[in-house]
């Protein structure tokens, strides 16, 4: 009789720690996936023709200088490379979901056996199993949550990054705009 319990004692842990396997983490299709942050469209494309019959090498040259007055007045140069959408950054707790809740439980156990030795150790080790899932599960979850509030934080620094280019852009623009008009040219 004792084999058979402790038996089913053992089955029934195995089985308590295969279900506290780790889920695949939030970023993975199917899961909570983050909203990405749209890319602003930098508006910096400039169309201009001459008023007063201006030549190609004066419009270059005329365009060049301005670009670089704009440049100077705003602190955005539209020439320069940006980061991509895709390369936002993602934060996953370490180590994985149900770390905890798989180690509570086994230390739970042990102990538990260990305590409740020698004429209980089954049950003292199903109970110390619960207990330690339990509060493995606990500190797995605080840890999720903390990853979930870095995450967002991130997000909103990506946000304001992206607003502020915006600014800077539409500044650029318009100190662009104002140059090329005072040189003679209709600016589009």
């Amino acid at each position: 009789m004792r084999t058979t319990t402790t038996s089913l004692l053992i089955l029934l842990l195995v089985t308590l720690l295969a279900a506290c396997s780790p889920p695949p983490p939030r970023y993975e299709r199917g899961y909570d996936e983050p909203k990405p942050v749209s890319p602003v469209t930098l508006a910096t494309e400039i169309y201009f023709y001459p008023l007063h019959g201006q030549g190609v090498d004066r419009m270059g040259q005329d365009r060049y200088e301005c670009h670089l007055w704009a440049k100077d007045q705003t602190g955005f140069d539209p020439s320069l490379p940006r980061l991509a959408p895709h390369q936002r950054t993602y934060v996953v707790p370490e180590p994985p979901v149900g770390h905890d809740t798989a180690a509570g439980a086994f230390t739970g156990a042990v102990l538990g056996a260990v305590v409740g030795a020698p004429h209980s150790s089954g049950e003292g080790a199903l109970v110390g199993a619960l207990a330690g899932g339990a509060i493995g599960a606990v500190s797995d979850s605080a840890r999720q949550e903390q990853a979930r509030r870095i995450e967002a934080l991130y997000q909103r620094r990506e946000t304001d990054r992206y607003a502020d280019l915006d600014r800077k852009a539409r500044s650029y623009r318009r100190a662009i705009q104002a140059c090329l008009e005072g040189r003679g040219y209709s600016v589009r």
